[in-house]
C-alpha cells in the first residue's frame, strides 16, 4: 500500500505548514514547497534545514522578511492534504511573471521522457497509488524524479532536488503523470521551468496560468502524440 504521512514544516521555529505526503524526500520536500510557492526565491536564502522525525525546520537568512514573503505567497491552507495542493489565488496572477528562456526540445525526446515515466515509478508498479515527477534537461539527461501521494508533492520534491543541486531551472522541463491543473502550472512557473508535460490532461486553470507566463505546455503526452496547448515554439518536431 501507498504511505501517507503528515510532515510538519517549520520556519525559523514557527510552524509553517502540514503536508500530508508519502514519508520520503522530506527535506526536498520542504524546500521545493516554499520555492514553488514563492516563500523564498532560492536555496542561498536558507541558512539551514534540519529533518528529525517527521518535523522539518528551516531556518533563513536574518536579511529576509519571511513576514512580507508570507503575504505574497499562496496561503490556501495551512493543512495541505495529497488529495489536492489548493487553489491558486487571484492576486497570484497579477504579480506572475513571465518565462524568458531560450529553452527548445525536441518533441521525440518529450515523448521518450514522459513514456519512460511509468517504467522509473516502482512505488507506482507496487501499489498503484502515487502519482509522478521529473525534471530533464534538454537533451532528455534526468536531473530529478520523486514519487508521492499527491501529484503537487512529487513536483515540489523534484523542485527542492534540482534547486538543491543549483540546476538552471530555465534549462530544463517538468514531467509528470497527474493533470496539468493551475497549482501544479503555477508551481512551475514560480520557479521559471519554462515547459511542463504530462501523460494526462490539461485543465483550463493550467492553461490560463501557461498563457500568462509564456509557458509551454503539454498534455496527453501517449506514444507518438502529444497536445501543446500554449508555447509551441519551445518545440522542435
Amino acid at each position: 500500500m501507498a504511505e501517507e504521512k503528515p510532515l510538519h514544516i517549520f520556519i525559523n521555529k514557527t510552524q509553517y505548514s502540514t503536508i500530508f505526503c508519502t514519508p520520503k524526500d522530506f527535506k526536498e520536500l520542504a524546500v521545493g514547497h516554499l520555492l514553488s510557492e514563492g516563500v523564498i526565491k532560492s536555496v542561498n536564502e536558507i541558512e539551514a534545514v534540519a529533518v528529525k522525525g517527521d518535523v522539518c525546520q528551516i531556518k533563513l537568512k536574518p536579511t529576509l522578511n519571511l513576514a512580507n514573503r508570507l503575504k505574497l505567497a499562496r496561503q490556501s491552507s495551512r493543512i495541505i492534504l495529497s488529495a489536492c495542493g489548493g487553489p491558486y489565488r487571484s492576486e497570484a496572477l497579477k504579480r506572475l511573471r513571465k518565462i524568458e528562456s531560450t529553452f527548445k526540445v525536441k518533441a521525440e525526446i518529450v515523448q521518450n521522457c514522459v513514456n519512460s515515466l511509468n517504467r522509473m515509478a516502482e512505488t507506482f508498479r507496487k501499489t498503484g497509488g502515487v502519482h509522478v515527477a521529473a525534471v530533464y534537461k534538454a537533451d532528455g539527461a534526468l536531473v530529478a524524479f520523486a514519487e508521492d501521494v499527491g501529484r503537487h508533492n512529487a513536483v515540489d520534491k523534484v523542485v527542492g532536488k534540482c534547486a538543491l543541486k543549483k540546476m538552471d531551472f530555465s534549462q530544463c522541463f517538468l514531467a509528470l503523470s497527474g493533470r496539468l491543473t493551475g497549482d501544479i502550472v503555477l508551481k512551475a512557473a514560480k520557479v521559471g521551468i519554462p515547459a511542463v508535460a504530462s501523460i494526462a490532461a490539461a485543465l483550463d486553470s493550467g492553461i490560463e496560468i501557461a498563457r500568462k507566463a509564456n509557458l509551454t505546455l503539454i498534455g496527453f503526452v501517449r506514444g507518438k502524440s502529444m497536445n501543446v496547448y500554449n508555447a509551441p515554439e519551445r518545440i522542435i518536431s
